[in-house]
C-alpha cells in the first residue's frame, strides 16, 4: 500500500541521514534534544507504534496531548540511554518494518488506541508517516540536510491530520468557516462555533475564509515547525473570502502535540 511504501521510505530517508552524523550532541534548532535525543525518541516511538499495531496493549501518557505526551517523552528518554547515529537508525527502520507488517495482518475494520486516541489503521498508518516526518524534518536541519517531506507524503499525512485537529484544538471562543486547500492536493473545510472544532470532508459552502497552502508548509505549519507569517512571506500561503485576515490566525488555533 502506498502508506506502508512511504513508510518504510521516510524511515529509509532518516536513516541516511543519520548515516553522517558523527556528533549526536549538536542541538536541533527549534527543540530541547539534541540530534541523538531526537534519533532516540523517533526509535522509541515506531517501536510503541508497532507494539500497537501488533495488537499489545501500551499506555503512553494519560491520552491527552500536549503536556501528557511531552512528560511521558521525557521519561522514555531518560530510560533509554542510546544516543549513537548507527544503533538509533537501524532500529528506527527495524520498527517502522515492524509496523507496517503487523498492520497488514490485522483486519481491517480494528480500531487502535493510539497516544492521541482511537483510530482506524489508515489513519493510524498516517499517525505514524506524520510523527516520522515531522522528526525526520528536525533532523534534517540539525544535521544541515535536506528534508524528506514531499507532496505525495504530506497528502499521506492528511488523514490523520484532520482527525487530530478537534483532539488539539486550543481554547477559544471563534466562529468561522475555513475551507482548506493544499496545492494539488486535498481539499476539506474546518469550522469552529464557539470554538468547537468540527472537520468536513469537503469545503463548506460560504466559506469565510479559503486558505490554499503550499504541501510542504502545510505540514510543517501543522507541526509547528513554520509560522504563518514565515510562510506567507514565502508565498506559500495565499487566502480570500469574507474574512481573510481569519488565515494568519488558523495555525493557533491547534497546540502540537
Amino acid at each position: 500500500m502506498a502508506i506502508g511504501q512511504a513508510i518504510r521510505g521516510t524511515a529509509g530517508d532518516i536513516a541516511v541521514l543519520l548515516a553522517g552524523a558523527t556528533d549526536t550532541a549538536r542541538p536541533v534548532p527549534g527543540l530541547e534534544w539534541t540530534v541523538g535525543e531526537t534519533a532516540a525518541h523517533l526509535a522509541l516511538a515506531n517501536g510503541l507504534m508497532a507494539d500497537l499495531a501488533s495488537g499489545e496493549e501500551r499506555g503512553y501518557g494519560d491520552g491527552t496531548p500536549q503536556q501528557s505526551l511531552a512528560e511521558a517523552n521525557a521519561r522514555s528518554l531518560a530510560e533509554f540511554p542510546e544516543r549513537a547515529a548507527g544503533p538509533l537508525a537501524a532500529m528506527i527502520v527495524e520498527q517502522a518494518d515492524r509496523f507496517v507488517d503487523a498492520l497488514g495482518r490485522q483486519d481491517e475494520g480494528r480500531t487502535f488506541v493510539t497516544p492521541l486516541g482511537p483510530m482506524d489503521g489508515a489513519t493510524f498508518a498516517s499517525y505514524l508517516l506524520t510523527h516520522m516526518l515531522g522528526h525526520g524534518y528536525d533532523l534534517a536541519r540539525g544535521l544541515g540536510r535536506p528534508h524528506m517531506i514531499d507532496a505525495g507524503r504530506v497528502e499521506l499525512c492528511l488523514p490523520f491530520l484532520r482527525v487530530a485537529m478537534p483532539r488539539v484544538a486550543a481554547a477559544s471562543t471563534l466562529t468561522a468557516r475555513y475551507a482548506l486547500r493544499v496545492r494539488g492536493g486535498s481539499a476539506f473545510g474546518v469550522t469552529f462555533t464557539d470554538g468547537a472544532v468540527e472537520v468536513l470532508p469537503d469545503v463548506p459552502e460560504g466559506a469565510d475564509c479559503t486558505i490554499v497552502t503550499e504541501p510542504v508548509a502545510f505540514l510543517l505549519m501543522a507541526l509547528g515547525r513554520m509560522g504563518p507569517w514565515q510562510a506567507i512571506a514565502r508565498g506559500a500561503v495565499f487566502a480570500w473570502g469574507r474574512k481573510p485576515w481569519l488565515a494568519p490566525r488558523f495555525p493557533a488555533l491547534f497546540v502540537a502535540p
